[in-house]
């Protein structure tokens, strides 16, 4: 299709300040890495994103969906078609008793800051998870002692045609850093958790905890996607990586980081290319000396 007709269709559906045009995705992921998307557009509610859903299946128009960008290696050539960003809209949310429904936009740690407010525990394991409640329940999202699939109870989601469907329970499919969502490449709109009653200063304690977990042993203070790779059956990737020798070793602008070898950082020059150099090398050393086959957690997209 010509872009200019998809311009077009995108502008009067969504008005011209929310379609842009060779976006540098750079500007718009938590590595600061990546060429321009051919189109970057943000609908303003899940009845527009339907509309462009349908639209791109009825004129195979490739597109994409990302959430705030904190787990995306973006291709230096950037990303053909269409970018659809829901961070920053879709962030409604209610409380119900001990029940909680989120859109699928807003940051997974400020749903767990919703949920202490109103003394409900299940949700601490997420303070400080920069990633959108959307892409959480896609990949199931977890850290420390607690990942979605223990909270989620309810998700309706778009497939690729356009068509909402409601998954509930162990239609989820949950495992490993995965989802029946995501195996369909589905859109999550929103989903409903189930959390219980506690004490909000016992809750605070385990967030605080968390909180300081990760600002102690995690480089926040460098730009990267956080953990790189998924953890394999009975090991740690972090002590892997170690015990390969390769703790702060580079490639161009991009290190593992000192602080925490399971994290690729950007020293502030890194390109795309340099981090998928330094991800082969991760996987061939420690593949050589354990005979694990490290497999990435991030997504890598774009046009290679």
């Amino acid at each position: 299709m010509d872009n200019k007709e998809l311009v077009k269709k995108l502008t009067s559906l969504l008005g011209e300040e929310r379609v842009l045009i060779n976006e540098l995705m750079s500007g718009h992921t938590s590595f600061k890495i990546g060429g321009p998307a051919d189109i970057l557009a943000i609908p303003d509610n899940t009845a527009q994103l339907g509309e462009m859903v349908k639209y791109f299946a009825s004129s195979d128009t490739p597109y994409m969906i990302m959430g705030n960008g904190t787990n995306l290696l973006v291709s230096d050539r950037g990303i053909r078609g269409v970018v659809v960003k829901i961070f920053d809209n879709l962030q409604n949310y209610t409380v119900q008793d001990e029940f909680l429904e989120f859109e699928a936009g807003i940051l997974i740690a400020r749903a767990a800051k919703i949920a202490l407010a109103n003394s409900l525990s299940g949700l601490e394991f997420a303070e400080g998870i920069p990633g959108t409640m959307g892409g959480a329940v896609t990949m199931n999202a977890g850290a420390y002692t607690g990942e979605m699939s223990m909270v989620v109870q309810e998700t309706e989601y778009m497939d690729r045609e356009g068509n909402i469907k409601t998954v509930r329970g162990e239609q989820h499919c949950f495992s490993y850093r995965s989802s029946v969502i995501q195996r369909s490449k589905g859109i999550v709109l929103k989903t409903r958790l189930k959390l219980r009653k506690d004490d909000p200063e016992k809750i605070k304690a385990f967030m605080d905890d968390f909180n300081f977990k990760r600002k102690d042993k995690q480089p926040l203070e460098w730009p990267s996607a956080g953990s790189v790779f998924k953890r394999p059956a009975g090991h740690f990737v972090g002590k892997l990586i170690d015990d390969s020798g390769l703790r702060g070793f580079g490639i161009g602008g991009a290190q593992i980081s000192d602080k925490h070898s399971g994290f690729i950082i950007n020293r502030g020059n890194a390109t795309c290319h340099d981090v998928l150099n330094l991800i082969k090398h991760i996987q061939n050393t420690v593949n050589q000396k354990f005979n694990i086959q490290l497999e990435p957690e991030i997504r890598i997209i774009g046009d290679f």
